[in-house]
């Protein structure tokens, strides 16, 4: 029978291909609310039905109602409320679905061989993929197919695996065709003898095992885990021996922009909008990035809000009302507000925001609301003022950072008495390699070279920063300002302390540790002060409290911080370890992106903080000696 085929898009279509326009049309009329990304793969879906034929692209109906069949047909979910019903494709999984394996090129063979989906989690991403699995497993005419569920680690590969088997286990009519190894609930591989194929699953450390995969289809789960392309590239390389193999890979949205997941995320994206520079509102312009990538990314359009705005939260969750209801995501969003450490992960699961930090130091709003356009050299020429310095060698960013007290402000406090607590200007200055800033944006994956171009960060030439250059501009801040102290953590410093001094410039070098298990020691002159005056011994600085009282300030309105996307940056990026008095501290190696002049900055406030009372003392009414309860 020959198969049908549709390469133009009109009111005569086959059934498939009706539903799957029907999606799109829907998406793009505004019937059914979608996202940027996917509005533009239903653009790119009707744009391939007109003009597809001739890149040699045709639609194959017939296949496209096959995989519809078999899922709807012969596949049973699992487990609570969907327990042994039929899998009923969603429109939006009967256009995911349709167009992977509808799509063909001029020599039959299918013309997708990647698909990548970023959805929000719970919405059967899993089941969707275990059933793609399964169809290729016994119904896609591969003799010897090897279908891999794959994911970075062993035990998040047995999920999606696990969701077919109980697919089978539902379905007596694929159960009597297949076979198990394993017992009960500890099955590693699905066996369909008649064609000689199976279906298991398989993590990064299978693949250092080196024994050859030959995928047909391979699906990545949760891509946002993978370390790096270990397993998903030696699976790739096995795609070699098959006529039409498919990486499917499925994810919730990541927190780390280095990754592979990032990489696949902006590919998807590139591809869906038809170009390689997509604006802020990704429009749709059409070009060929890539015709074998099928692309579905949820995501919120820049604006939306929801937090705020539940109209949105189906651009992220496409089954919203099928799966997930709105009362479970409202009281996500509840969470969400109530518990600040469980921001990102909320906004990156439920929502599709890649966030900066997998938890957030503080909300975004907070920081924007103390962020001004100020010259500080105008408004505080002369003033008494706090540095940290975080020194680099060839990768870091090295930093300096400058805090200058401007004053008290008062506070109130739950029992009615008010606080009278210090204010503060503070800014960043960052320096990074000349030589290596266009490979270093690469590998950072941040506008480095136009932070370069805007004065937000310094490039001298050469491969790393000499620290004859941050001196000099120590000595430069230090003949407008009055430089106090100088916090400084001991890598590489008593160099750039010779360099410093060695312009002239007079102030305390005060130890500043990174980590959060040390405090530094306190200055003998302090001790001797302290003792003669009768106060306590003063403690020396550390992390955990320059952190606290940088998070306080910022919080009440009391640091004024000059805008800077470096600095903003780093703060939405901040990682931290904790310790059981839940003391936290910055850790470089764990942050998605770079960090040094927010560490910087803490190291600033800590010093000009350092032995000076954060908070006079409460003030009453009773202070007033005319005051009385029958005047008030």
């Amino acid at each position: 029978m020959k198969k049908r085929t549709k390469t133009t898009c009109s009111t005569e279509v086959w059934p498939a291909l009706r539903r799957i326009n029907a999606y799109a049309e829907a998406v793009l009329a505004g019937d059914t609310i979608a996202g940027p990304h996917v509005r533009n793969a239903c653009r790119r879906h009707l744009d391939d039905l007109a003009t597809g034929a001739e890149r040699g692209l045709q639609f194959d109906d017939d296949a496209a109602q096959r995989v519809f069949r078999f899922f709807e047909e012969r596949l049973k979910l699992s487990e609570g409320q969907f327990e042994g019903r039929p899998f009923n494709l969603h429109p939006s999984q009967a256009f995911k679905l349709g167009s992977i394996f509808g799509w063909k090129k001029a020599d039959g063979s299918r013309r997708f061989r990647r698909a990548y989906i970023e959805e929000g989690k719970g919405n059967g991403k899993s089941p969707f993929a275990g059933g793609v699995g399964l169809y290729g497993l016994m119904a896609d005419n591969e003799a010897g197919a090897q279908i891999y569920a794959a994911a970075a680690k062993k035990e998040q590969a047995a999920i999606l695996f696990q969701d077919a088997v109980r697919m089978v286990r539902a379905a007596p009519a694929l159960e009597e065709r297949l076979k198990f190894s394993g017992g009960l609930g500890r099955e590693f591989n699905i066996a369909h003898h008649r064609s000689g194929s199976f279906f298991r699953p398989i993590s990064k450390d299978s693949g250092k095992s080196g024994s050859g995969p030959r995928p047909h289809f391979a699906l990545a789960d949760e891509v946002h885990e993978h370390p790096d392309r270990t397993t998903m590239e030696m699976l790739e390389r096995g795609f070699k021996f098959r006529r039409q193999p498919l990486l499917l890979m499925i994810t919730n949205s990541g927190s780390d922009r280095n990754t592979v997941c990032r990489e696949e995320h902006e590919h998807a994206v590139r591809v869906a909008a038809g170009t390689r520079e997509p604006d802020d509102d990704f429009t749709y312009v059409g070009e060929v990035i890539d015709d074998t990538t099928f692309s579905y990314v949820c995501a919120l359009d820049k604006d939306d809000d929801p937090l705020e705005d539940p109209a949105c939260w189906v651009k992220a969750n496409p089954l919203l009302g099928t799966i997930l209801t709105d009362d479970y995501l409202a009281g996500v969003v509840a969470q969400a507000k109530q518990i600040p450490g469980k921001l990102n992960g909320i906004l990156r699961l439920h929502f599709c925001k890649w966030t900066d930090a997998d938890k957030a130091w503080m909300p975004r709003a907070t920081v924007e609301a103390v962020m001004d356009d100020f010259d500080p050299e105008a408004e505080h020429d002369g003033s008494p003022a706090f540095l940290g310095v975080d020194l680099s060698g060839s990768k870091d960013i090295t930093a300096l950072a400058c805090v200058v007290p401007t004053g008290f402000k008062e506070m109130q406090r739950d029992d009615g008495t008010s606080v009278s607590l210090p204010t503060f200007d503070a800014w960043v200055e960052a320096w990074t390699p000349g030589n290596t800033l266009r490979a270093r944006a690469l590998a950072d994956k941040a506008p480095y070279e136009q932070w370069v171009a805007d004065g937000w960060l310094n490039a001298p030439p050469g491969p790393r920063i000499r620290f004859d250059y941050v001196a000099a501009r120590v000595q430069q801040i230090d003949q407008i300002f009055d430089i106090r102290a100088i916090a400084y953590d001991k890598y590489a410093y008593d160099k750039f302390r010779e360099e410093v001094e060695a312009l002239g410039v007079e102030a305390e070098h005060v130890p500043h540790p990174q980590g959060g298990k040390v405090r530094a020691r306190p200055s003998e002159a302090k001790v001797e002060a302290a003792k003669a005056a009768g106060s306590p011994i003063p403690q020396g600085l550390w992390m955990p409290g320059s952190v606290s009282a940088l998070e306080d300030m910022i919080i009440d309105g009391r640091i004024r911080l000059r805008r800077s996307p470096v600095l903003m940056t780093a703060l939405m990026g901040a990682t931290f370890d904790r310790d059981p008095q839940d003391n936290r501290w910055f850790v470089k190696p764990k942050a998605s992106v770079r960090i040094d002049v927010a560490v910087a900055l803490c190291m600033a406030v800590g010093a000009a903080t350092d032995g000076a009372p954060n908070v006079s003392q409460p003030t009453s009414p009773w202070d007033n000696p005319n005051y009385s309860l029958l005047a008030a």
